[in-house]
């Protein structure tokens, strides 16, 4: 696998290639994968399979009741500042 990615102007360790070949990974630069499809000769979906992440699944959380939710009941008072009386 080193030689065609070579070719491609990718150089990868030995490690790095045996990782990308027996594991899943993590990240994978747009360049690596282009040269992949290239030397496999197939498309985008033989390679990678489509999941859900775990954060578009969930629905959003939303409050419940009728209670006033909004920004303005959290907001406090507005101090009045009166000036000392003289004595």
């Amino acid at each position: 696998m080193q030689p065609p990615l070579a070719e491609r102007g990718i150089d990868l360790s030995s490690s790095q290639v045996y990782r990308l070949v027996t594991e899943r990974p993590e990240r994978l630069s747009l360049k690596v994968l282009m040269a992949l499809l290239d030397i496999l000769d197939c498309s985008m979906d033989d390679l990678i399979e489509p999941v859900a992440s775990a954060s578009s699944t969930a629905k959003p959380k939303r409050a419940v009741g009728d209670a006033d939710t909004s920004v303005g009941s959290f907001r406090p008072k507005r101090a009045r500042i009166v000036p000392r009386p003289e004595t």
